[in-house]
């Protein structure tokens, strides 16, 4: 009887078990800690414009992975898998977007991803933003673009095997980027100092690639290696995340793992935050300097609140266009 009572009570409780999901590109938490302490590197011209308007900045961190339920284009803004271009991509790829698409066609390009091309895109965008006046395209655009250079940080977002999916090991991609920021971000130094100028936004987008491209191997065969030594039982672990249970890796493995990393995981988060706010800094300079003041009592627009509601219903209810690393 009593065996009989457990089972029901199971077979009632597996709606409520999920693997958790792999995170989209550092998982909400992380990009949203990036944007936040991004604003805290600028100088005294931009810091009070963007601490008046950090809710903002760091909530709205994480609507281009909303955007991609609803905008087919937009998943390849996230990631670039270089291993698609040969054995030495990073010597034999064009940075100018014209060359790489006379050398490889821009549909190619964009199925393989374009995140170091958007990020200058990106920068060029919040530059016209400001030189406009366009306060809520100012706020928008340097939410995505923390955004996005949040994601070339990440390893596995320069790779086909981005979700250890060919090399056994599915479900990495939300382990690196998402399980352990949550677990040790408490034990992360932040404190980065202060944005700079930079000469050439692409180049630095395509220097931050070939350091996460540089970095996939060890994420990939630290993971590989704990796995082969730990355990299997105590792999996992289940937590509760609001009204479901979640199956997530358990703290014992993720500790083992974030000490083979030995700081990775925080040393790309510091690297993000110093890169975002030097880049809001550069598409303000590069404007002319706009005194942001002018913006101190100013609201964002119904047009502004209207779009932002309409990209929420289409991620609550949509499915992701284009690929996923869950």
């Amino acid at each position: 009887m009593i065996k009989r009572i457990s089972l029901l009570l199971l077979l009632a409780l597996l709606p409520l078990v999920y693997f958790i999901p792999a995170a989209n590109s550092w998982g909400f938490f992380a990009h949203k800690e990036i944007n936040r302490v991004a604003v805290f590197t600028l100088p005294p011209e931009l810091f009070g414009f963007y601490k008046r308007n950090i809710e903002f900045i760091t909530e709205h961190a994480v609507d281009p992975d909303k955007r991609r339920y609803a905008v087919k284009d937009e998943a390849a803004r996230h990631f670039i898998d270089l291993d698609r271009y040969g054995a030495s991509p990073l010597d034999s790829m064009p940075h100018n977007w014209e060359a790489a698409c006379a050398k490889y066609t821009e549909d190619t390009l964009r199925a393989h991803g374009i995140v170091p091309w958007h990020i200058d895109v990106m920068v060029k965008r919040l530059s016209a933003a400001f030189r406009t006046n366009d306060y809520d395209r100012i706020l928008r655009t340097s939410a995505d673009l923390g955004h996005y250079i949040g994601d070339a940080h990440v390893p596995l977002h320069t790779t086909r095997n981005y979700n250890g999916q060919l090399t056994n090991q599915k479900g990495i991609h939300g382990f690196w980027e998402s399980r352990l920021p949550e677990l040790f971000n408490e034990d992360y130094d932040f404190f980065v100092g202060k944005a700079r100028y930079v000469e050439n936004p692409l180049e630095l987008a395509w220097q931050i690639v070939g350091e996460s491209f540089a970095a996939k191997d060890s994420v990939l065969a630290f993971e590989a290696e704990l796995n082969d030594r730990f355990p299997s039982d105590r792999k996992y672990s289940f937590e509760n995340r609001g009204a479901s249970m979640m199956k997530v890796y358990s703290e014992d493995y993720s500790t083992e793992y974030n000490k083979l990393l030995n700081g990775m995981v925080e040393r790309r988060m510091r690297q993000a935050i110093i890169t975002v706010g030097s880049l809001w800094f550069t598409a303000w300079v590069n404007a002319g300097q706009p005194d942001l003041e002018q913006y101190k009592d100013k609201k964002i627009g119904s047009d502004t609140e209207r779009e932002l509601a309409e990209e929420e219903q289409n991620y609550q209810k949509g499915a992701i266009k284009g690929r996923s690393c869950e």
